[in-house]
């Protein structure tokens, strides 16, 4: 059989759904402790963004393209794979076989993630959305000083280039200002379960795919997809849920974080000259 045959057969695209999943899984757990960076402050998750940005366009370009390719694969071998199990099944067939929550859900959810994705990149990537683009002045006052970018910090210490702080874009009261949005932060959340839900199933499914969940090891994997799944909402959720309960706030809200920051430029500057 050719490679051509094997990926259009059943098996190919279970394979191919089962690379295309691991690889988003992957790159959730990566995004979410990006994300976590928020709560070590702005300096953090500011420096964090900086080198995200920092990486050459050709290369992002292609990490973003490898990812669109992933989801879309994933979706198309989701699909074709539903549509062969129906017409598989004979008429007014009915399955008994006890199912999970996830596993009837995995197409609504898919749905709605998929909606979600479209969301989250127009949100905070391409920012867009309006009354959210992030480029209004009120939102990034004091501190910024009426911009929404902010100085480059390194081991507490403004990164100096050409006598002059690095600037940043202000991702921590980005986010912030994003998730004061009780409706975003409500979908956010909600989509972030649905996301969970469908982790827990598709590791599952994953490790079904590769061989590796035989009777011996399925409860235990199942659990380790489960485990995975909580840790990721409970790590997404955090933030926005943070924003809503007031416990992070914008950067310039505490006037002694602005004296501080403010202070450590200056030094910073006299001590270079």
């Amino acid at each position: 059989m050719s490679i051509r045959q094997y990926l259009q057969s059943s098996l190919g695209r279970k394979w191919l759904m089962a690379m295309t999943g691991l690889i988003l899984v992957l790159f959730v757990m990566g995004h979410m402790l990006g994300n976590l960076l928020i709560f070590l402050g702005p300096d953090a998750i500011n420096a964090y963004a900086y080198k995200l940005h920092s990486i050459p366009d050709a290369i992002m370009t292609l990490i973003r393209l490898s990812l669109l390719l992933a989801v879309g694969i994933h979706i198309w071998m989701a699909v074709l794979l539903t549509l062969e199990n129906k017409k598989a099944k004979p008429q007014g067939f009915k399955n008994k076989v006890k199912s999970t929550y996830a596993s009837r859900t995995m197409r609504m959810s898919g749905v709605i993630l998929l909606s979600f994705i479209i969301f989250h990149i127009l949100h905070y990537t391409v920012r867009i959305v309006p009354t959210m683009e992030y480029n209004d002045n009120v939102v990034f006052t004091e501190i910024a000083k009426n911009s929404n970018y902010v100085a480059l910090y390194k081991d507490s210490h403004p990164v100096i280039k050409f006598d002059e702080p690095v600037q940043t874009f202000n991702v921590y009261d980005m986010l912030i200002h994003g998730f004061k949005n009780p409706y975003v932060s409500f979908f956010y959340i909600l989509s972030v379960g649905l996301l969970c839900l469908h982790l827990a199933h598709g590791i599952s499914s994953i490790f079904q795919t590769f061989g590796l969940r035989n009777v011996a090891w399925r409860v235990r994997l199942d659990r380790v997809a489960l485990v995975y799944g909580l840790i990721v909402f409970i790590g997404f959720a955090s933030i926005p849920s943070a924003v809503i309960m007031e416990k992070l706030k914008y950067s310039w809200e505490s006037s002694e974080t602005e004296n501080t920051i403010s202070q450590s430029i200056e030094l910073h500057q006299s001590s270079t000259h």
